[in-house]
């Protein structure tokens, strides 16, 4: 009952999204339903992409890492060099199947490339634990971000432009809910009870025959895939990209949305992420009220509310909790 309830919830909000997709290039209902609320949208889908991706490795898996913007940087890059530089435009291919094509074409390179960088930063990581992954990761991030600004042919410091805008909101709601069925099934396989016994007590886990660094660099290689998959739909989405895009600010928003939410919890991932996009939406159209310049003050209320999650509700709003729909029946 479980599953089936899991895959009523994922039809309802595919078809949910569709409409809107639809009511929107149509004109219809453009006060409720315009742009820039689709736009939210489709922000609010992509980062439950990368916390749920995310809390794979922190909540699940029980380690500490701050790379995931640099995986998403990957995937970014990836994608715009494949949509701008390898593959023929969209418009020059058949209609629908074509600009079909081109993007699973850069979503899948974003993926692939990031799930090998992933996977060789796991072999070097995983030889250490705690601070020292947490250190290491923000290292690789820093390297990432510093070797992208100094490649030209993507354009440097100056950013990456002329992408282009292959995704739609419809195509970000169904990586979204693709991501949430794989991550879940995963969690509730084979795979995910090791990962949790990693988190719980990794020398008894492999007494007990656990490869414990396999495992966990299988781990990180999925989560990094999911985060490529986030980049390369943000890189068609905004039509521009820059190193700066995947720094430290966006490696705290991550961390905040899905500390906020919850570890070990995909619902908390969902409800972190809404919460925390539609508060920075909130606050920044308040203070722009005010001066257009405070708009950007907004960013200082992202490490408050992490220290205040840290002091006040270390587990967040659903840590180790999950709603109904997403908790597997007996038949899961």
């Amino acid at each position: 009952m479980g599953r089936a309830r899991f895959w009523m919830v994922c039809a309802a909000a595919l078809a949910a999204s569709l409409l809107l997709q639809l009511a929107v290039d149509g004109g219809v209902l453009p006060d409720l339903l315009n742009p820039y609320y689709l736009h939210l949208l489709t922000v609010i889908g992509m980062n439950i992409i990368l916390v749920a991706s995310l809390n794979l490795l922190n909540g699940y898996l029980g380690e500490f890492a701050l790379g995931h913007a640099g995986f998403m940087a990957v995937g970014a890059y990836t994608a715009a060099l494949l949509a701008t530089k390898v593959l023929p435009p969209a418009a020059d291919l058949p209609p629908v199947v074509g600009p079909f094509c081109v993007l699973v074409v850069t979503l899948g390179g974003a993926m692939a490339a990031a799930a090998l960088v992933g996977w060789l930063v796991g072999l070097l990581t995983f030889k250490t634990v705690g601070d020292y992954l947490a250190i290491i990761t923000l290292g690789f991030n820093m390297i990432i971000v510093n070797a992208i600004q100094n490649l030209d042919f993507v354009g440097g410091p100056r950013g990456f432009t002329g992408i282009p805008k292959n995704t739609t909101f419809f195509a970000v709601a169904v990586c979204a809910v693709l991501t949430l069925a794989i991550l879940r099934n995963l969690i509730q396989s084979s795979f995910g009870r090791v990962w949790v016994s990693i988190r719980e007590n990794a020398i008894a886990a492999e007494l007990m025959g656990v490869a414990v660094n396999r495992a966990k660099n299988m781990a990180f290689t999925v989560a990094a895939a999911f985060a490529g998959l986030a980049g390369g739909l943000w890189a068609q989405n905004q039509q521009f990209i820059t190193p700066r895009s995947f720094d430290y600010i966006k490696t705290t928003e991550i961390l905040v949305m899905l500390y906020l939410g919850g570890m070990a919890s995909l619902s908390g991932s969902i409800l972190g992420v809404v919460a925390y996009t539609v508060l920075m939406e909130v606050l920044r159209n308040l203070l722009s009220a005010f001066a257009p310049q405070l708009a950007e003050w907004r960013m200082l209320i992202s490490p408050l509310i992490l220290i205040l999650i840290m002091l006040t509700r270390r587990y967040g709003l659903m840590g180790n909790r999950e709603w109904s729909w997403l908790r597997p029946g007996r038949s899961a």
